[in-house]
């Protein structure tokens, strides 16, 4: 980063783990929690969020309660990687060979590729 704060980027990259630290176990306990309800609750439509409500304070297992639990955990889990890339992204890249972007075309910057794409009618 440029500019008058040039140690942002690093101290939101801490801030940012240091966030998914503390989110993480307490995620991870409400998954077991909500998977390991036994008895379904009295509604088992799977997008109820009023019935999922019910069954979260009554300790019952609903649906949409394991939907949001796996992708919760998921969530967590892309977004470390998405921490992890920045900081990957962060450490110098090596010289280019003269690899496949040396024969006339353009060099590839960061992920973006240029896909040329032709429509025929």
């Amino acid at each position: 980063m440029s500019g008058a704060h040039p140690d942002i980027g690093p101290e939101l990259r801490q801030l940012a783990q240091a966030i998914l630290d503390k989110i993480d176990p307490a995620v991870r306990v409400a998954v077991a929690a909500a998977q390991r309800g036994d008895t379904p609750g009295k509604c088992q439509q799977v997008w109820c969020p009023v019935c999922a409500l019910a069954a979260l304070v009554s300790g019952e297992q609903h649906p949409l309660l394991t939907v949001i639990a796996e992708h919760s955990v998921a969530l967590l889990t892309v977004i470390r990687a998405m921490v992890a890339d920045i900081e990957r992204s962060d450490q110098p890249t090596p010289p280019d060979d003269g690899g496949p972007s040396a024969g006339g075309e353009p060099p590839a910057h960061g992920r973006y590729q240029h896909i040329p794409v032709t429509v025929e009618e």
